[in-house]
């Protein structure tokens, strides 16, 4: 008799918040059917076969000795990989310190179980550690923006390897926290970038994945998770308005709702959700910088809801507002207020004074909203954070 599964829904699939504004609409085709497989389905890939027994990995380095050979003879290391000093040669060298698996998707006839391709949960860490540390945190390797795309593409090889052995327990919480933040960051020190570059949707697939796969780890494992209470907060913030979001926060034990900085993330929720963005604006000013990384890609939803109240409450030909209070409620200097302003068809004065109006509202082309430019309330918390300090949750 075949047992029935239960079909497992991760938080991907149904926390409805925005992931990159308009611009993560527009994802690449080529991309967007794999990126919908989650973690249950990936597993359900990999054990096709019928096999019960878990496989256990006895690679001890961060690529399968096999497979950096293929790569090297196919001329396929990437620049990150290769002996240093034999880059411009034909074939770069491959070197064994330096090489990490990359991702292949599961194709039939292909054995992803064999234990010498796999690496055990120390080796994971380790190889994470080194992607992190080595890589990411790096203030020598540019651009950036190439650094995220391999950390990611091998991140991801990591994550199968910890499917395929069913990995648990101590070791995928240290390794789903230290990639739960760097998705986090990237989303933040990436946002509009072009979609060739970055897309905002496909990296919002794989941290809904990492953090409803991590968030489930402290449901059912036995801890303790001394870093629980952080990435309950980020959850939040960065589903910001979704009712299954604060449905999971609303049933964590008493000790963890009544934490400070989840506290806090509650009374945003709740702002947000009563469409009070100048209390959002406020309560978001105590918010560390992994976490305003988290809240960032609401920010400009919060600030044109709160021009449009503004246009309705203030809506008379004489009345003038004075710039720099508005900037202050805003939390932005005085000339991108003023900038954001006039994009959504409000006038600014000679005086620096707002002339509000509700039917000279309009609606910017998406375009011309760089969000990357309104990104001060953010970046003013990094100083003196290092990219390494911020993954490894030392803020």
């Amino acid at each position: 008799m075949n047992r029935r599964r239960n079909k497992c829904v991760s938080y991907s699939q149904n926390w409805n918040a925005p992931s990159g504004g308009q611009r993560g609409k527009q994802r690449c085709q080529s991309e967007s059917k794999p990126q919908k497989k989650g973690v249950e389905q990936e597993e359900q890939d990999f054990g096709k076969g019928g096999k019960e027994v878990v496989p256990r990995g006895t690679c001890p380095t961060m690529c399968p000795h096999k497979e950096l050979l293929n790569r090297e003879s196919q001329n396929r290391l990437h620049r990150f990989e290769v002996v240093p000093g034999t880059e411009k040669s034909a074939k770069p060298r491959g070197d064994p310190l330096r090489a990490v698996k990359e991702y292949s998707r599961p194709a039939a006839g292909k054995d992803v179980t064999k234990p010498s391709d796999l690496r055990p949960p120390d080796v994971l860490l380790k190889t994470v550690f080194y992607l992190i540390d080595e890589l990411a945190g790096s203030p020598s390797l540019q651009p950036w923006t190439e650094v995220y795309s391999f950390v990611f593409d091998r991140l991801r090889s990591v994550k199968q390897d910890m499917i395929v052995q069913r990995l648990s327990g101590k070791d995928c919480v240290a390794i789903l926290e230290l990639t739960v933040r760097f998705h986090i960051y990237a989303s933040y020190r990436l946002c509009g970038e072009p979609l060739q570059i970055y897309d905002p949707r496909i990296n919002d697939t794989h941290l809904q994945e990492y953090l409803s796969w991590l968030l489930d780890c402290y449901k059912t494992g036995s801890g303790p998770y001394p870093n629980q209470e952080e990435f309950q907060t980020l959850g939040l913030l960065y589903n910001l308005g979704s009712s299954l979001a604060t449905q999971h926060i609303l049933e964590l034990p008493e000790r963890l709702r009544q934490a400070p900085s989840i506290k806090l993330a509650l009374a945003i929720n709740e702002a947000f959700q009563a469409g009070n963005p100048v209390r959002l604006l406020r309560l978001a000013q105590k918010l560390d910088f992994l976490q305003a990384c988290a809240l960032h890609r609401h920010l400009l939803t919060c600030r044109r809801r709160l021009l449009l109240i503004y246009c309705h409450g203030y809506n008379s030909r004489n009345c003038r507002f004075p710039l720099d209070r508005l900037a202050q409620l805003l939390c932005l200097e005085t000339s991108f207020t003023a900038k954001l302003c006039q994009l959504y068809g409000i006038e600014v004065n000679p005086q620096n004074q707002v002339l509000f109006s509700k039917s000279a509202f309009n609606e910017p082309e998406q375009e011309r909203l760089d969000c990357k430019v309104y990104h001060s309330i953010v970046s003013e918390k990094q100083r003196g954070l290092t990219v390494k300090s911020i993954i490894h949750g030392c803020v």
